[in-house]
This record gives C-alpha cells, sequence and structure tokens, in this order.
C-alpha cells in the first residue's frame, strides 16, 4: 500500500542538507560560483566568433579563383621601329614576365634559401608566423611601438602583390591568409614561384627577376653567376637598405648569408659557397642597364599620345592600358633616319644659337641635401650624346667643381667657361655659384667645356611618299627640356612655302610651266577704311615678263600674288583644304604664306604632290598587338579586302590585289608639273645649294616676313621632309641673311646625307598623260633642233611637262632674243589693279610696314 511521505520530516532534515549541496556544487561548479571564469568563456567564444566573422569578411572580398587564374602582373609597351628593332618602353614598373621554366634551377634555389626553404612542403600558411604577427600588431597598435612583422611564406607574399593592399590591419593579414589558401588550392607550386619571381620588387624600379638582373648586372637570368643570383635573393627583405653602393657592406653581409642558406639545404657546395661570398659586390651604374638605345623622344612621346587615346593609361582604363598591358608596338621610325633627323636639327640650332652667348637654365640644386639624386630628376634636355648636365659644386679663381649623374666629379677652368653672357656683360664662368646646374661637352681627357641649350626652336619630319607613314619626327633640342613638339603642336606661318599651293590651283586651272606672268606692280582695292594694297617682291624689284617656272624658282612675290587673284583665292583656299592645311582665310595675302600650318601637315601636302595627287594620312603606329600577340589595331587594313589570299589552291581568278590607299585629291598631272618646277628650285632656285648631293630633289624653301620663321619642305620622290626654325614666342632671328635656303636648307643637306647615302637614285616618275617638251627655259617656247644639257644646270633648253593640248606650238615669227637672268631688270609695266580703284600710287619702298607685314605676311 503506498504510504504518504512524511514531510514534516523532510522539512525538519532540510536546513541540514542545504549546505552540503552548496558546497559540493561549489567545488564542481566554478562557472556558477567564480565569475571570472564566466567572462574567460565568454572572452574565448566571442574571440572565435569575431574570428570566424573577419575569416567570412575577408574571404568575401579577396579574390576568387577565377580572377587568379585570369590574373595577369603589369607589363611595360615595348615601341619598336621600322625594322623590328626595339626603339623605347613605357612603363611605371620595369618589368619582364618569364614562366616557371625560364628561370635557372640557382635562382629558385637562392630565392627559396633567402625567403622559405619549405615552400615545397607547406600548404602556403606559416601557422605561427601569422599568430606572431597578429598578436605582436595587437601590441604594437595599443603601445604605438610601429609596424609589426610581414608576411612570411612566399604564398603569403604572393597573395599580398596580388591583392595590392596596403593597409596596416588585422584584417589585411587575414585577408591575405584566405588568399594565401586560394592560390594554393588554385595553382600549382611552380605557377606561385614564378608568380613570385615575376613580381617582387627589388629597387631600381624593376619589379622580377629578369628586371632587376638587368638593372643590377645588365645579363639576363640564364647568364649570372652565383654571386649574383645570391645578391638578388637577398634584397626582398629591403632593397634601399642593402643597396650595392651605399650600403655595400650590409649587402654583402646578406648576400654571403644567402650562400649559407644554399650550401645548409644541400643546393651548392662549400667550395662554392666560399668561391662566391670571395667575391667583391659591385653593380652597373643605376640607369645604364636599358638593352636598347632609346631613340627619337618626340617620336616616341607623339606615339604614347596616340596610344593613351586609343587605349588608356592603365587596366582600370582597359585591358590593354599602356602602361601596364604588356603591348608590343611596331612604329613607322626608320632609327638612321631618326638618328640623322635629330643630329641635323640639334647641330642647326645650337649652330644659330651658339654665337648669341651663354644663358643660364635658372636650375639649381640644395647643396645641403643629396645633390646627385636632385641633378639625376632635373628636366634638361643636352641632345649630343657627348654634352652632359652637371651641378656646380664649388668654384674657384680659376677653376670649379662640377658634379654629374652617378656620382662623379671634375673640374672646369675659367677658360673652358669662357663664353659671353646673352643679353649681358662679362663671361659664364663669373656667374657660376654652388647648386647651379650647367651643361657642358666631354672634350676628352675630363676635360669639360661650357655650352649653352639653344633657345631657338624648331622641327624635323620625314615621311614616305607611297604610305605617309612618318620616318622621322623631331619636335625641337631634347624631349627631356620641352615636350612641347613644334612637328605637330606649333602653328606658324609658312611663307615662300605655301607658294607651290597656289601654283597647283593655277596648273589645275588652265595656266603651264611655261605661262608668262608679268613680275611687276600689283595692287589691290581693300575697301574704304583699308584703301589699297600694294605687294613688293623681296628685294623690291621687278623682272617684268617671266615664265611660271622662273618665278617659282626664284620665289617672286608679286608673280604669286597675280596668279592667285586670276586663278581666284578661293580655289586656291579649297586646294589648301584639301591637302589637309586648315581653311585658310580669303585673303591674297595666304598666298604668300599669311595662314599658320604645322611642319607635319605641310610636309604631308608636298608629299600628296609627290603622290601624284592621292590622298596621304600621316602615320607613326603600324599596327599594335597585345601581350598574347592578337593584333588589336593596324593602321593599313588593306588586306581584309583581299578575299582568297589564302585558298588553298588557285581558283583560276587573278591574284587578289589590296586597293589603292586614298582618294584622288587633285589632279595628278597638276600635281607632276608643280612636283617638276620645284625640282628646277633646287636645280637653279632658291635651295640650289642642295643640288651638290647629285640626286632627284625637289623643294621650297620659305622665310617670314622679320625674319620670324624659315623653312625648307622637299625631298626624294620616295621621301619628303620638312624643317621649320624659329623662335617658340615668334621673336625675329635675325638680318636679311637669314632665310629658308641659308638656314633651313643646310637641315636637309645634313640629314640627307647620312640617311640617304645608300638609297637609290631614283627619278620622279610621271603619269599618264604627261607630255615631255623641249622648251627655252627663258621664254617657255618650244625648241626644235636642241637638247637639253643635263650637265649644265642654267641649260638654255630644258624638258618641260605639259598637259595634254597645253604645250606650246611651233612659232615661226621671229623674237626678239630675251634678256639675260643677270642682265638688269625689265621696265616696271604699269601696275594691274584689281576692282575699280583710284589709279595706283607707286609702290611703297622695301623697308615700309604696309598691311601685309602688319599682318605677319611673307617674302
Amino acid at each position: 500500500m503506498f504510504r504518504q511521505p512524511d514531510f514534516a520530516a523532510l522539512a525538519d532534515r532540510l536546513p541540514n542538507l542545504v549546505p552540503f549541496n552548496n558546497a559540493v556544487h561549489s567545488r564542481l561548479d566554478p562557472w556558477r560560483e567564480k565569475r571570472w571564469v564566466r567572462w574567460a568563456v565568454i572572452a574565448m567564444f566571442a574571440g572565435f566568433a569575431v574570428l570566424i566573422a573577419l575569416f567570412v569578411v575577408a574571404a568575401a572580398n579577396t579574390m576568387s579563383r577565377e580572377e587568379i587564374l585570369a590574373y595577369r602582373p603589369d607589363l611595360p609597351t615595348i615601341v619598336r621601329g621600322y625594322d623590328g628593332e626595339p626603339i623605347g618602353t613605357y612603363a611605371r614598373q620595369r618589368r619582364v614576365e618569364l614562366s616557371y621554366d625560364d628561370y635557372p634551377d640557382q635562382v629558385v634555389e637562392a630565392f627559396i634559401s633567402a625567403e622559405d626553404k619549405t615552400f615545397f612542403q607547406h600548404g602556403g600558411i606559416d601557422y605561427p608566423g601569422l599568430v606572431a604577427a597578429i598578436g605582436e600588431f595587437t601590441v604594437k597598435t595599443v603601445t604605438g611601438g610601429g609596424r609589426s612583422r610581414g608576411s612570411s611564406t612566399i604564398t603569403q607574399q604572393v597573395a599580398k602583390n596580388l591583392s595590392g593592399d596596403d593597409d596596416y590591419s588585422i584584417l589585411r593579414k587575414i585577408r591575405e591568409a584566405v588568399l594565401a589558401f586560394r592560390i594554393e588550392d588554385t595553382l600549382t607550386k611552380e605557377e606561385i614561384l614564378a608568380l613570385y619571381l615575376n613580381e617582387i620588387f627589388l629597387g631600381r624600379n624593376a619589379y622580377g627577376v629578369q628586371a632587376a638582373s638587368r638593372a643590377y648586372f645588365d645579363k639576363d637570368v640564364a647568364d649570372l653567376d652565383l654571386h649574383e643570383v645570391s645578391y638578388l635573393a637577398a634584397i626582398p627583405k629591403g632593397p634601399s637598405n642593402y643597396h650595392p653602393v651605399r650600403h655595400k657592406a650590409r649587402a654583402t653581409a646578406r648576400r654571403n648569408y644567402v650562400l649559407n642558406q644554399m650550401a645548409a639545404n644541400d643546393y651548392i657546395s662549400e667550395g662554392e659557397r666560399a668561391r662566391a661570398a670571395g667575391v667583391e659586390l659591385s653593380a652597373i651604374p643605376q640607369g645604364s642597364s636599358q638593352a636598347f638605345v632609346e631613340r627619337g623622344g618626340y617620336f616616341l612621346e607623339e606615339v604614347r599620345r596616340d596610344l593613351l587615346e586609343r587605349f588608356g593609361e592603365d587596366a582600370e582604363d582597359s585591358e590593354n592600358g599602356i602602361y601596364s598591358g604588356g603591348l608590343w608596338v611596331r612604329t613607322s621610325m626608320k632609327p638612321v633616319m631618326q638618328d640623322a633627323a635629330a643630329e641635323a636639327l640639334r647641330e642647326a640650332l645650337a649652330r644659330f644659337d651658339g654665337p648669341r652667348g651663354w644663358r643660364d637654365l635658372g636650375l639649381t640644386v640644395d647643396m645641403d641635401q643629396d645633390w646627385e639624386s636632385q641633378l639625376r630628376i632635373a628636366q634638361v634636355g643636352t641632345g649630343f650624346g657627348d654634352w652632359k648636365k652637371a651641378v656646380v659644386l664649388e668654384k674657384g679663381g680659376s677653376s670649379a667643381t662640377i658634379g654629374f649623374v652617378g656620382g662623379e666629379t671634375a673640374t672646369i677652368s675659367r677658360g673652358e667657361a669662357n663664353m659671353p653672357v646673352r643679353g649681358g656683360g662679362g663671361i659664364a664662368f663669373d656667374q657660376f655659384a654652388p647648386g647651379m646646374i650647367i651643361t657642358v661637352k666631354e672634350e676628352g681627357n675630363n676635360r669639360y667645356a661650357l655650352r649653352s641649350i639653344p633657345l631657338v626652336g624648331g622641327a624635323f619630319v620625314a615621311q614616305e611618299v607611297d604610305t605617309g607613314r612618318v620616318l622621322a619626327m623631331q619636335g625641337g633640342f631634347d624631349v627631356s627640356g620641352s615636350s612641347f613638339n613644334r612637328a605637330t603642336q606649333a602653328q606658324r606661318q609658312p611663307g615662300s612655302s605655301f607658294k607651290p599651293i597656289v601654283y597647283l590651283t593655277a596648273l589645275e586651272n588652265g595656266y603651264t610651266p611655261a605661262s608668262t606672268i608679268v613680275d611687276g606692280p600689283f595692287c589691290v582695292w581693300q575697301g574704304a577704311n583699308l584703301g589699297e594694297k600694294c605687294f613688293r617682291n623681296f628685294d623690291g624689284r621687278y623682272s617684268g615678263p617671266k615664265t611660271m617656272r622662273w618665278g617659282v624658282e626664284q620665289s617672286r612675290n608679286l608673280m604669286t600674288v597675280r596668279v592667285a587673284s586670276d586663278t581666284g583665292i578661293g580655289k586656291v583656299v579649297a586646294n589648301a583644304k584639301k591637302l589637309g592645311l586648315g581653311e585658310p582665310e580669303p585673303f591674297l595675302s595666304t598666298a604668300l604664306g599669311a595662314s599658320e600650318v604645322t611642319v607635319l601637315g605641310l610636309t604631308n601636302a608636298y608629299s600628296i604632290m609627290a603622290n601624284h595627287g592621292r590622298e596621304l594620312r600621316p602615320s607613326l603606329i603600324d599596327y599594335v598587338q597585345n601581350r598574347e600577340g592578337e593584333v588589336i589595331y593596324r593602321e593599313d587594313n588593306r588586306g581584309e579586302a583581299m578575299e582568297g589570299l589564302n585558298a588553298a589552291d588557285w581558283d583560276g581568278g587573278p591574284m587578289p590585289r589590296p586597293p589603292r590607299r586614298g582618294r584622288q585629291l587633285v589632279d595628278p598631272m597638276a600635281a607632276y608639273q608643280m612636283v617638276h618646277i620645284l625640282e628646277g628650285v633646287v636645280t637653279r632656285g632658291t635651295a640650289q645649294s642642295l643640288a651638290s648631293l647629285d640626286r632627284p630633289l625637289f623643294g621650297k624653301t620659305g622665310t617670314t616676313t622679320g625674319p620670324t620663321n624659315v623653312w625648307f619642305v622637299g625631298g626624294t620622290p620616295d621621301v619628303v621632309t620638312g624643317t621649320y626654325i624659329g623662335y617658340d614666342d615668334n621673336r625675329e632671328m635675325g638680318g636679311s641673311w637669314v632665310q629658308g635656303g641659308s638656314i633651313a636648307g643646310p637641315v636637309f643637306r645634313m640629314f640627307a646625307e647620312k640617311a640617304l647615302a645608300d638609297a637609290p637614285k631614283t627619278p620622279f616618275v610621271a603619269p599618264e598623260g604627261i607630255r615631255m617638251v623641249r622648251i627655252d627655259r627663258r621664254s617657255g617656247e618650244r625648241v626644235y633642233g636642241a637638247f637639253p644639257t643635263e650637265e649644265v644646270k642654267n641649260s638654255a633648253v630644258i624638258w618641260e611637262a605639259f598637259q595634254p593640248q597645253t604645250e606650246p606650238r611651233r612659232s615661226f615669227r621671229a623674237r626678239r632674243p630675251q634678256q639675260e637672268e643677270d642682265e638688269a631688270p625689265a621696265p616696271a609695266p604699269r601696275p594691274r589693279v584689281v576692282r575699280q580703284a583710284p589709279e595706283p600710287a607707286a609702290p611703297p619702298p622695301p623697308d615700309e610696314s604696309d598691311f601685309l607685314q602688319r599682318e605677319g605676311g611673307i617674302y
């Protein structure tokens, strides 16, 4: 039978049981009695939760496996010339990407020994190192003791490079750990090591071992010796701390440590270690490791601007950014022509400007700081190979000590720096002061002479006639001193070099090279406000009726404006626009070159004439390839129209041929006639100093009022050049002795003597329909029974080019003998007045300021 509990008895015993139970719980359940235990457990779980949360956040914001596989390091753009040889690079980081197999075993072993000897065994993370780094970060964050240690394994270093994150935080270290896991899970050990060896920064702007090998030893990695390999492996710990010159002892000790580790890992023998450790540490001077000579600074800068417009700068702009995409750019530059162009223009600028005295560059360095590094970055363009920038270190009574980039020093005497100061008194040596940057020329035997950077500017362009490709471009003395490209950016008045456009238009409208034009006073009525305008020749004289050819060869202004007026200045302006010279104002002064053009534009216009009037577009880039070798831009796409070119077998049809380039802009026969006349400018006219080059040439000189600009544009049937010289502020260049033929013409001569020395002497080819007729050079009348004498440049009988039905006919009328060109000028005919106007006044004297001169007129 169930018995009810005795609750009264239990109640009596309860006070005795409670203390016993409390005592047992106090020993078995500290959670309830000791609060610090509860807080420790809570903190531990909270820490784990935070750590897990951080890993989750880090994993969500790190590169995915697909991004790791698609990763491409930034690579520089390599620019190549006409022949495929490298001529320049565009890079913020010098890097050469190699595969793992391209690295010698000794390079791999050296870096593993120095950085991560268990690389091939671990899973990517140095756990003790990671915990220690986090702990050290926490302590130093609290105490303010500086930065904690960095990544330890090679995989973690790769993760840091890939992330590009320099944030100093625990989250960054966790992100790198997560990314290291993913890298190990995605790539092989060899692929990881190749990424490391291609990415690691090793000083001297070198990223990757191959770039560093060139920067320090001017060798490829396959050619490195053991002592050189071990030094490169020593650098990652701190490139600036192990500089081979400034910190040679420290760098040597670190290199020897790497050798010891390689020996300890049985990669090298003890004898190999000892021999390598005994070699004195040395490296080439910084900046002297270029595998090729960069040439054509203005050309390369123009190419860079074109590429920037097409592809952008970096990966953020496009995958083919010029500083990251690893592009291969084939340009049209011919190195031999570019070198000849640069030397010829610099020589002309220095020869013209040198007698005007020495000019202070206005640049100094702080002598209390590192003068060599300041001098290195100073924007001084020395141009010539034997000119150097230097800084005055000390100055005495008869000599001064100067320093160069690289730290070398020399002495320059007072006698070698006695150039007169430009625009002031005294000599240059007296102006020297410590810290002043100067330019000197190396004379040999450690002797230097002071030189002055020319203030006058200029430009030179060489263009291929068949294609329009620019073969050479020099936009000034040196791009390092001024990046302003006067070949493409400077708008200048062309002077008489514009006249062929006028005569070309006339030849299209009924004139012939033998047409008679009066070289006499010519005036126009400009309205009530401006009154009458009378043009003049440079010499202020008149020669009477002469042929068009004579007028072009002797560059007669009055004949030019008379032809422009008769043909119609509107037609001249229309032709100028067709030829890419803008749209000049329809004034007669335009016929004398009062409009503005670029050197490249005018050179292209002459190239079109030499190309029988067919359109040409100046181009500097032939094609561009991305890092995989795919062509992403091509200047000439005519081949796309050649279907069937790669057919397996002949289909019985004609061979595919590319379509002709460009439209027909002007009449081909008129274009050839103009070129044929311009040959006479070289043979007998204002550019006859070039006749001694003894090859078919055409061209025209130009000089603007002042004179402020001088020109020569012309060349061969294959290459047309344009030369301009003048001050950037359009100041006057000097007296009447400054002429296009005497200043600009010699630039072409010097260029041709080197660049065209081996070029064939091909004649200018006439287009279909041209009739070559023997004429009297002075009268323009047809000649029978006599032939031109090629040996005599002033032969009385010449071959002249005529369009069909325009050649002069046989004449049976007796005529008076023609005046010789060296006789007294013919009496001036009555001035011709265009439109209704009062009786023209006498022509103004040559020195009188008139409307044309006020408008920047030309002679």
